[in-house]
């Protein structure tokens, strides 16, 4: 069974992205739809502002965080990315630990949980969507969209959700899983090619 990566997108003090990632991952672990599950927080992992001195397509690493990233990001099978919406965009600290690596996202699928008010992060959802294309990556359609997600917060900040978002993670995952089985022929391709560069 495929792993999957959990990427918590928000670094503020205070978020709701690490309650709602781990509701996420809860989800993710009543499934039983994949072997082992990665929460990765972006505050935890501590990327500087990309700093290589090589395209990140060479896989030319010189430092070691950016070691450890590729590892980890290059471990998961699939992944959920679990993101506010700034400014009608996704988070910087997203886009930084996106760019840090390339081969590694290539060829797996990513479910998209995002959070905010009216319009529950549909927007930042709707921008990143370029940006996985570039990366190979391909986004399920089914997602979790949360609207005004303090509703949904008890009062130890632990997500509560409803019949729709329980029945919308369901059915992300459900796809998560019938995509990267999908996809999965195509890595093993893709890494002989790289080793011939």
């Amino acid at each position: 069974m495929p792993k999957l990566g959990i990427i918590v997108a928000s670094t503020r003090p205070g978020r709701v992205g690490l309650p709602v990632a781990q509701w996420i991952e809860a989800e993710a672990r009543t499934h039983s739809g994949f072997d082992e599950i990665d929460l990765i927080d972006l505050a935890e992992v501590g990327l500087p502002f990309m700093d290589e001195p090589n395209h990140p397509r060479l896989g030319r690493y010189t430092h070691r965080h950016t070691i450890e990233w590729s590892a980890r990001a290059g471990a998961a099978d699939a992944f959920v990315f679990v993101m506010p919406e700034y400014n009608h965009g996704f988070t910087a600290p997203l886009k930084n630990a996106l760019d840090f690596l390339h081969y590694e996202w290539q060829y797996k699928p990513v479910g998209l949980v995002s959070y905010g008010g009216v319009s529950a992060g549909t927007r930042a959802v709707q921008m990143i969507k370029q940006v996985l294309g570039a990366l190979k990556m391909t986004p399920v359609l089914e997602a979790v969209s949360i609207p005004f997600v303090q509703q949904f917060l008890d009062d130890e900040a632990q997500v509560v959700p409803n019949e729709v978002l329980t029945s919308s993670a369901k059915a992300m995952l459900d796809e998560l899983v019938r995509i990267e089985a999908v996809l999965r022929p195509l890595r093993p391709a893709l890494a002989e090619s790289v080793k011939s560069e």
